[in-house]
């Protein structure tokens, strides 16, 4: 330490301490300025991009928001749409089945009616061949009948004595 103090000088201390503040001052005027300037830039400018993207996060929930509404509405919109089809479906199920089995019991109706014609008019037919046989039978009997005297005086004494008069 003493020999410190023997080479100590107090020109070269205040020529040193003189150097010394002035590159303090122009360290301070030249570079600590702009390095402390680009440093509040920088922090101003990730400030921001914090800020930008604390906003960009809340429009995402919105959006996500919206998104989720628009899906629930568009859904309940589909499942209605479903309903009105499933129902209109049925409806016009019912109303082919209703109207196939009014036609069918229109076609059933014509049928039985037809078949009651037509079996009416069989019937009369056969009634008519029936009689018209009946006769031409009757005829040929009583031909036989009356083509020979004896019989035809026994025929007239039975239908007189069958026959009381009042």
């Amino acid at each position: 330490m003493e020999t410190l103090l023997n080479d100590f000088s107090v020109g070269l201390f205040f020529m040193q301490a003189l150097i010394l503040l002035i590159v303090i001052v122009l360290m301070r005027v030249f570079a600590w300025k702009p390095i402390l300037d680009a440093l509040q830039t920088r922090e101003d400018g990730i400030q921001e991009a914090l800020e930008s993207a604390e906003n960009a996060k809340l429009e995402m929930q919105n959006l996500q928001a919206n998104n989720e509404k628009l899906l629930k509405e568009a859904r309940a919109e589909r499942e209605s749409m479903l309903k009105e089809a499933r129902e209109m479906k049925e409806k016009m199920i019912e109303d082919a089945k209703t109207q196939a089995q009014e036609e069918a019991n229109k076609m059933v109706s014509n049928a039985q009616l037809a078949i009651e014609n037509e079996k009416k008019a069989a019937v009369a037919e056969l009634k008519s061949q029936v009689a018209n046989l009946s006769i031409e039978i009757a005829e040929k009997v009583v031909r036989e009948e009356l083509s020979n005297k004896d019989k035809q005086a026994k025929l007239v004494e039975s239908m007189l004595s069958e026959a009381t008069l009042n």
